[in-house]
């Protein structure tokens, strides 16, 4: 399981704020898995993840835009997929509810996603931005 810690700050603050919650929502979401903390809670936490996830995406891509970001079209089409992997998983915790199946897709795809997504794509993102005065 990814944790938010000091090495995934990439110097833009409104950016590292955004991703210190979606870090505290995806350990909010394993922590009620794991608690067994029922069907309805589990699903407000998959809920208010995916639904962060998108407004985090909004704003990074606006950002991507405002600034004239090079990489914008490769880095959209990266958070357009991790959406769609999102609401697949959305759909999956519906249909089977906490399975073990969903608990390792969630740690495996959305822990890994997020952590690898920030310490490359965004990383260089933030450095771009912060170079354009835009932190």
């Amino acid at each position: 399981m990814h944790r938010w810690d000091s090495t995934l700050e990439t110097g833009h603050e409104r950016i590292d704020r955004q991703h210190r919650q979606l870090f505290t929502a995806y350990d909010d979401l394993v922590d009620a898995i794991c608690r067994e903390k029922g069907r309805d809670e589990i699903f407000k936490t998959v809920d208010f993840l995916s639904g962060y996830v998108l407004m985090h995406f909004q704003m990074e891509e606006e950002l991507q835009r405002e600034s004239g970001y090079v990489d914008y079209p490769r880095h959209k089409r990266i958070h357009d997929e991790f959406r769609e992997t999102v609401q697949d998983l959305v759909k999956r915790f519906c249909e089977e509810g906490p399975s073990e199946e969903f608990v390792a897709a969630v740690t495996g795809v959305i822990g890994d996603w997020l952590f690898n997504h920030v310490k490359g794509d965004d990383f260089r993102m933030a450095a771009f931005l912060i170079s354009k005065g835009s932190a």
